[in-house]
């Protein structure tokens, strides 16, 4: 089950809204709210809808967590229809979503997903692919902290986590441990390039296998690009993507 953060923080306006609906799907470790708190601004333009998979809080823990799984639960939360935003393990849920059910995206727009095997070839994607497996291979998946260090310092994540981890931030890694790693991750190009509806790639310019991922993405989907450095695997939290995102979704609802 996906469950999405109460309308009492004006996260989610009242179904009535006439406004366009974007739905935001988050990535591994943290929920919605913290990937996504940045978004709130856009609340006066859009309606907004942040998801909560299943594994992370407010929702129980799990001991799988599957791209393949959760991206029909993210299809079904687009309704008759919807933009749709998607942050690193989320981007991949997103892209998969999408092309399941391209009559009901509005827009697309995916920040840094992993999805590793779209840029089978380039020697930084698959070096991050082999290092990520050896990582959840050989990791310390008993040691929920030191394994979020060592994840964090992968994908060019500043964050410095506090030391205990918080019981939430520890669901969270957790629920990291339990994912199916991106990179099996078969993303369907094709029927994604011919799909009705606009893509946007979002990247920090600041790691190579995901500068190659985003820079097939590009290519393949015919998609605009934008590159937001400074700020890591988290674009998102770049002072000029809200406007930049809300213009992409303007744009998307003249051309519709």
């Amino acid at each position: 089950m996906i469950t999405t953060v109460p309308d009492t923080n004006d996260y989610i306006c009242d179904m009535s809204d006439e406004r366009s609906r974007i739905v935001f799907v988050h990535g591994s470790v943290m929920g919605g709210r913290p990937t996504w708190s940045g978004q709130r601004g856009l609340a006066d333009r859009f309606r907004l809808e942040i998801l909560e998979r299943p594994g992370f809080p407010p929702n129980p823990t799990v001991d799988r967590i599957d791209f393949e799984d959760h991206a029909p639960l993210v299809a079904d939360c687009l309704g008759a229809g919807a933009h749709l935003v998607g942050h690193s393990y989320g981007g991949v849920i997103a892209l998969l979503a999408a092309a399941s059910v391209p009559e009901r995206v509005r827009s697309l727009t995916v920040i840094e997903p992993p999805a590793t095997a779209v840029a089978q070839g380039h020697p930084a994607a698959d070096a991050f692919a082999c290092e990520s497996i050896e990582w959840w291979q050989t990791g310390p998946t008993h040691d929920p902290e030191a394994f979020l260090r060592g994840f964090l310092s992968s994908v060019g994540s500043d964050y410095v986590p506090p030391s205990p981890l918080p019981a939430r931030l520890e669901q969270g890694v957790r629920a990291l441990i339990a994912e199916r790693g991106p990179w099996e991750a078969d993303i369907p190009l094709d029927e994604l390039a011919a799909a009705p509806f606009p893509t946007l790639v979002v990247s920090g310019g600041h790691h190579p296998a995901f500068n190659a991922i985003c820079n097939v993405l590009v290519a393949r989907l015919d998609a605009e690009h934008l590159v937001l450095p400074g700020y890591g695997h988290t674009a998102q939290q770049h002072p000029a993507f809200n406007d930049r995102l809300a213009d992409f979704v303007t744009a998307a609802e003249a051309q519709r």
